[in-house]
């Protein structure tokens, strides 16, 4: 049966781990409140999402490899998006690939998602169009007809509406099913209906390195890691990866690495007791050792100090339900993801 919810988070690592058909880290690179809200709507194929986010942020996806899912922005003509170094306009369709993709949101992000179960596109593509999609439309950004793209944004701002303000109406079997057709049968045409933008042989080779190097992070989450190691461990030289992470990341690799374990830190801090250990040994531990720069450029990012953190009582860190469940707060994030 259909089902949808609308839940708000005001912290990044809970709101990733709420994100469906994908694993994803969520990296805000400015100071102020996280505050990210995700609609989701699960029909019997077809799940949708939409996305609305305050902070700018730097996102590392990996896609379900059993779904495929596009994305596209889905407010004002002002937004920024850049997915793999690439700029996404308004009126563009990401088509998700394997593999590691980063993207970067400015501020106030107004995205939204679709995917289907792989063998449920080839069968849905090949219905509507009579053939599958074009190789170089896979894995790129697409540009869709207008008046058809206009018209999956609507149906999917309309979906969007229902959810929030009617949802018992998504649930009803034969309004979800109508619906699911609709966005389905939109989407497909917009697929086929479009323009792949090309990608460079330099965009190819900055992909790999990109995945080379989130690769080599994944293998190493809980410690602090440094520039000469990974250009080692992943074989590339130090301008060429700087090159790649200013393309994909909009900042260099040391600027990255500090982001990412100003965010281990926190974690860290957030999930320990406060009479069981101390900051600087946290802090330590993930490799800072000048304790006040350290300190200015936390408070700077998260708008606290690290002994805030640390003294702050376990909190539910999941913001709130848009409306009632019967189910706790860790069984509802366990049912939706």
């Amino acid at each position: 049966m259909p089902w949808s919810a609308v839940l708000r988070f005001t912290d990044p690592e809970v709101c990733a781990a709420a994100v469906q058909g994908a694993d994803v880290e969520v990296f805000p690179t400015a100071r102020g409140c996280f505050d990210t809200e995700i609609t989701k709507v699960r029909f019997d194929r077809l799940w949708m999402q939409r996305f609305h986010s305050a902070l700018p942020q730097v996102a590392t996806v990996v896609h379900k490899p059993d779904r495929k899912a596009i994305s596209f922005l889905t407010g004002p003509q002002s937004q920024t998006l850049t997915y793999c170094g690439l700029e996404v306009l308004p009126g563009d369709v990401i088509v998700s690939r394997g593999g590691v993709i980063h993207k970067r949101f400015g501020r106030d992000d107004r995205s939204g998602a679709m995917s289907l179960p792989t063998n449920e596109w080839n069968t849905a593509l090949k219905a509507i169009t009579g053939r599958e999609l074009a190789e170089t439309q896979q894995g790129s950004i697409v540009r869709p007809d207008a008046a058809l793209m206009s018209r999956l944004l609507r149906l999917h701002n309309a979906v969007g509406q229902l959810a929030r303000e009617s949802p018992d109406i998504l649930e009803l079997p034969e309004v979800g099913r109508a619906l699911e057709e609709r966005l389905i049968h939109i989407m497909v045409r917009c697929l086929s209906e479009s323009t792949a933008r090309p990608i460079t042989t330099g965009g190819h080779r900055h992909d790999a390195i990109m995945a080379r190097f989130e690769e080599f992070l994944a293998a190493h989450p809980d410690r602090p890691l440094y520039l000469t190691e990974i250009c080692a461990g992943i074989g590339v030289a130090e301008r060429t990866l700087r090159a790649a992470c200013e393309e994909h990341l909009g900042m260099g690799p040391i600027r990255y690495l500090t982001l990412r374990r100003l965010h281990l830190v926190r974690s860290a801090l957030r999930a320990a007791e406060a009479n069981g250990t101390s900051v600087t040994r946290i802090v330590t531990d993930h490799g800072f050792w000048e304790l006040g720069r350290f300190s200015v450029a936390y408070r700077t990012l998260f708008g606290e100090s690290p002994s805030e953190t640390l003294r702050r009582p376990a909190q539910q860190r999941m913001n709130r339900l848009d409306r009632p469940s019967s189910l706790p707060i860790d069984a509802s994030a366990a049912r939706l993801n």
